[in-house]
């Protein structure tokens, strides 16, 4: 008798090894909500990532957006990103008041969740298993000291997306390291819109010797291009959040200071292997992986625009 419910326990168990793999395959998609749209230089950066992990663990990624910088829209895409019950679920949170109820719905169903980018401060409140970023504050103080040590004293913030908390929060930190007088300048998306505000701001201000932007390819390198216009070029030092091949053609032609690589990359690519880990194995990192800040110089900036125009930094 003991023999025969030994043998009827191990061929239990060779079965349930059997449908485990088989179950995870039928349940091995993972879905990434963003607020920002993957044709954005940034964001294409990160989808990049998104399909590289997607490609190394073998397993079915679907990359999804709003249209615009859109909290409804992307809300109802997280919920009907629950209603497919993936294996994980991938999240930048920029409004936790907005996101928030989706995001713990995922939670409440069971659907491991992981945040990027965005919402490091909220992610562990919301139930996510762990961030994947940079601590924006942290990141704006840095640049902030880093433009005061150059003799910065007046600066503009160029934010164009007011109300992303992670943004606002980049003005913040900035504010606090750089220490003199510091002007949000309220942009679009729109580079041409970001021209003509920027080069009107420092035609109206003498003073303004700093700009820090919040988007390479977004508002970097129209700062640029709007001191260029103003004939201020070395007068006042421009650097940016986050990286592109022009803003880093700027940098190292000595037109714009510095950017500050958060490796989106990265943001894109762990989330997926985690989850990937997770549903297989049940692996998952102890706590949040910083991502970034590094400040990208003109002794740096030449050796990564071959990596930036190919989409990986």
């Amino acid at each position: 008798m003991k023999s025969l419910v030994t043998s009827l326990a191990a061929a239990a168990a060779l079965t349930l090894a059997a449908v485990a793999p088989a179950a995870a395959q039928q349940n091995s998609r993972i879905i990434v909500v963003s607020h920002g749209q993957a044709n954005d230089p940034f964001w294409s950066v990160v989808k990049n990532g998104v399909a590289a992990a997607g490609q190394d663990m073998k397993v079915q990624v679907d990359y999804r957006a709003p249209e615009t910088f859109d909290m409804v829209a992307m809300s109802q895409l997280i919920d009907a990103a629950v209603n497919q019950k993936p294996a994980g679920l991938i999240v930048s949170i920029p409004d936790a008041s907005a996101l928030g109820p989706s995001i713990q719905k995922a939670v409440a169903a069971g659907i491991p969740v992981i945040s990027m980018n965005s919402g490091s401060d909220v992610s562990k409140k919301l139930g996510a298993l762990l961030h994947v970023g940079q601590d924006e504050v942290v990141a704006g103080r840095i640049a902030g000291a880093k433009l005061k040590e150059m003799g910065g004293k007046v600066g503009l913030c160029v934010n164009q997306e007011v109300g992303n908390v992670s943004l606002d929060l980049r003005c913040k930190g900035f504010t606090e390291g750089f220490g003199g007088k510091v002007t949000v300048l309220p942009v679009t998306n729109d580079p041409a819109d970001i021209r003509a505000k920027v080069k009107a701001a420092v035609a109206a201000d003498a003073s303004v010797d700093t700009i820090l932007a919040l988007g390479a390819g977004t508002a970097g390198e129209p700062s640029v291009a709007a001191v260029k216009e103003a004939g201020k070029t070395g007068a006042i030092r421009v650097a940016t959040f986050d990286m592109s091949a022009g803003f880093l053609k700027s940098v190292a032609a000595g037109e714009a200071v510095f950017a500050i690589d958060q490796q989106q990359y990265l943001q894109g690519y762990l989330p997926v292997v985690f989850l990937a880990n997770y549903a297989k194995y049940g692996l998952m990192p102890g706590g949040d992986v910083a991502s970034g800040p590094n400040l990208i110089t003109k002794e740096k900036a030449a050796q990564v625009v071959d990596l930036s125009a190919k989409g990986i930094r």
